[in-house]
């Protein structure tokens, strides 16, 4: 009794010191535990591949194994699942697999979480047939497949292009009980967002989005949709074209309290910008807290494009104070824009700017003499 309570505060303490990083105070610990007569045992490795697998890498995860075979302890399938799961992570997918049979030839029996990280990784590989056959054998072999299991196939499905699919059976699922988490949605939304965008590049729109729209407004009274559900709406709106119901979408995000996504806002530019409202665009800009490289990017590329030169070039200097970078070919564009179109000293006053790159000025030197 003394010793598994002994055994079970060794592993409490390893733990401890893996989730904080000192992985090398772990082992002087597993040291001093033999030094006292403190057994070790399949936990305290296991602790130990999965701290080696996160923070250092799977080669060191997998040498674990080794100095369990010296100690006389055998791998069980949480030892093999820190290692597949590492690999997929790092998507060294076949060794995932190699290592999911070699886990077999020592006699392990898989359990739902082996599969679930077999699946995923089949589906990283392109290979939705075959993630589709393992979600069936967990299914026949009697496995209690996991909420993760499903959102796995589910988000395997969208990625991989069968985002019809994947809805089917989600709408399966629920009618059989299943209780969707706020992940299962976003996976779904995106995925029908995904195809709406793909068909506008191709032909033009299809009814895609609405179903995006559905699901989202479905969660929603489950109280489960969230500030990336919602981004995700409104940037298939905005990629429709659809900009008026972006609009009133980003603006109830902010009623019910959610802080808008950047990404958000940057689709709402770009999306004015491209039906020609450059000055709601604007207007906007304006109005945004926080910026990247991409916001000023959109306008100053739509504002050269629209040969509003000066209004591009009263842009730039901010971003490029700020660190942000922006395009090279943007910056020559305005300055060469302003110089052709009769403002020479405007594009010498950008060009003065100490972060504006250097072979902008180099090339701007040329045009102004021309000038």
């Amino acid at each position: 009794m003394v010793g598994r309570l002994s055994t079970r505060l060794l592993n409490v303490c390893i733990a401890s010191l893996c989730k904080a990083h000192k992985l090398e105070k772990a082992e002087s610990v597993i040291i001093d535990g033999i030094r006292l007569g403190v057994l070790h045992d399949v936990v305290t490795y296991n602790t130990l591949i999965d701290a080696y697998c996160r923070f250092v890498g799977i080669e060191a995860g997998y040498s674990v194994l080794n100095r369990m075979g010296e100690a006389g302890i055998t791998p069980d399938v949480v030892s093999y699942n820190s290692l597949i799961a590492c690999a997929t992570r790092n998507c060294q997918i076949n060794w995932s697999l190699d290592l999911f049979d070699e886990m077999i030839q020592r006699g392990l029996t898989p359990d739902v979480w082996s599969y679930n990280t077999l699946m995923h990784s089949y589906f990283k590989l392109g290979k939705p047939d075959t993630a589709n056959r393992i979600f069936w054998d967990i299914i026949l072999a009697e496995h209690s497949p996991s909420a993760a299991t499903f959102n796995i196939m589910m988000n395997g499905l969208c990625k991989n292009g069968y985002t019809e699919n994947a809805l089917m059976l989600f709408r399966n699922l629920q009618h059989q009980g299943f209780v969707p988490e706020l992940v299962t949605y976003n996976f779904l939304v995106n995925g029908l967002c995904m195809i709406v965008i793909a068909a506008l590049i191709k032909i033009g729109k299809d009814g895609k989005l609405e179903e995006g729209i559905e699901l989202s407004d479905e969660a929603e009274k489950q109280g489960l949709c969230d500030k990336y559900m919602r981004t995700i709406i409104i940037v298939g709106l905005c990629k429709a074209g659809n900009i008026e119901g972006a609009a009133r979408r980003l603006k109830y995000m902010n009623t019910i309290g959610f802080d808008s996504d950047l990404a958000a806002w940057n689709s709402l530019v770009d999306g004015l910008c491209k039906v020609g409202q450059i000055d709601n665009a604007m207007k906007v800009y304006k109005s945004m807290g926080v910026r990247d490289s991409f916001t000023y990017f959109s306008l100053v590329h739509n504002l050269y494009r629209d040969g509003r030169y000066r209004s591009a070039a009263k842009i730039l200097p901010s971003c490029l104070r700020s660190g942000l970078k922006i395009l090279k070919s943007a910056q020559r564009a305005v300055l060469l824009g302003l110089c052709y179109s009769g403002f020479p000293k405007e594009a010498k006053k950008l060009q003065s700017e100490d972060s504006y790159c250097s072979n902008a000025k180099l090339l701007i030197r040329f045009v102004l003499l021309e000038c």
